[in-house]
């Protein structure tokens, strides 16, 4: 059974940056993770993927409102993967959730990862 489990969430100012990771049950190896974050009264938006694309380089994949200001990355060796989030925003106000996929490639859809956290609320402050 895979188990993700988030963290480093918090307030913050805009402008300032926080990091969060998913540390997984170390089954993750090879699967697809993504973050996605749900404001309230609003819809589960995608945010950024990871996935293997050989056998020590990664394919990372951003939604607009985040390119060039999030960063996705993985530590195997610590079976945890890492959301770099700089130059926050109010509007990235949201609750966080790491989800993991295991067949297929990269995707932005939700309903195609199998495993989910519980969620870190990330606050951002005008």
């Amino acid at each position: 059974q895979v188990q993700l489990v988030e963290s480093g969430g918090g307030l913050v100012q805009a402008g300032g940056s926080l990091r969060l990771s998913c540390a997984d049950s170390g089954r993750t190896f090879s699967y697809t993770v993504g973050w996605f974050r749900q404001a309230p009264g609003k819809e589960q938006e995608f945010v950024a993927t990871i996935r293997r694309s050989g056998a020590k380089t990664y394919y990372a994949d951003y939604a607009d409102s985040v390119k060039g200001r999030f960063t996705i990355s993985r530590d195997n060796a610590k079976n945890t993967v890492y959301l770099q989030m700089n130059s926050l925003k109010p509007e990235d106000t949201a609750v966080y959730y790491c989800a993991a996929k295991s067949y297929g490639g990269s995707s932005r859809a939700p309903d195609e990862y199998d495993y989910w956290g519980q969620g870190t609320q990330v606050t951002v402050s005008s």
